[in-house]
């Protein structure tokens, strides 16, 4: 996997690149702000798989790493973006996953999505396993943003019953069914009657690609 990352922590940064090419990828690019970051992706945005990015870095220490990834989004939709910050802001998830539309991810061409907790990323194995989810097209945020999402969604998800919620709620954390199996105390059987009918009450049939990425967006671009 080849990857740019930013933060204008130095000991972070360098700290997850190291990580990272220690498990066998290519680090492309590093940026210490957000006008960095976009630099390095104009020069070598086609040699980059996923942007891994603080939210508030240089120049105005705001929000300008999101902004950044949602240029990114815009100009290189291939390229799947993971976005860590040290707040629980739906807001900010909202934006990034917003940037995407629900109701119409192509079948192919677009890269992944994910917002964690700086947290979390201290977790080894939860943030090597969030990167293979962005990496491969998926879409992964925080558990505590995730319920944070829940709360903000009443209109769009009315449809669903609370059991139907926390099968999606459990989706946008990129577990797999039989994981979603595993914290709910399900039946493989029950699990996949529930995500079924979470498909058809978003309204995503069969015949469309990408129903699990679908409905997860639909999800996380439900707040109001």
């Amino acid at each position: 996997m080849r990857l740019v990352v930013a933060d204008d922590s130095a000991l972070l940064r360098e700290g997850m690149a190291g990580l990272l090419e220690r498990q066998g990828h290519a680090i492309v690019g590093q940026a210490a702000s957000a006008t960095e970051l976009l630099a390095v992706m104009a020069h070598r945005s086609g040699e980059v798989d996923v942007v891994v990015t603080d939210v508030r870095m240089p120049p105005d220490l705001t929000d300008d790493g999101l902004r950044a990834a949602l240029a990114i989004r815009r100009g290189w939709p291939e390229v799947g973006i993971l976005v860590v910050s040290q707040y629980v802001a739906p807001e900010y998830a909202h934006q990034l996953f917003g940037s995407s539309d629900a109701g119409s991810v192509p079948s192919g061409g677009v890269g992944g999505l994910g917002y964690l907790l700086k947290d979390r990323v201290a977790r080894v194995a939860d943030f090597l396993r969030s990167l293979d989810i962005v990496a491969a097209g998926g879409v992964v945020v925080d558990p505590d943003v995730a319920a944070r999402l829940v709360q903000r969604t009443p209109s769009r998800l009315a449809g669903l019953t609370p059991r139907e919620r926390e099968v999606l709620e459990l989706m946008a954390r990129g577990l797999s069914n039989a994981q979603i199996g595993e914290s709910l105390v399900l039946s493989p059987g029950a699990v996949s009657k529930h995500v079924a009918q979470v498909f058809t009450k978003l309204g995503l049939g069969p015949d469309e690609d990408n129903r699990r990425v679908r409905a997860v967006l639909a999800f996380l671009a439900a707040g109001e």
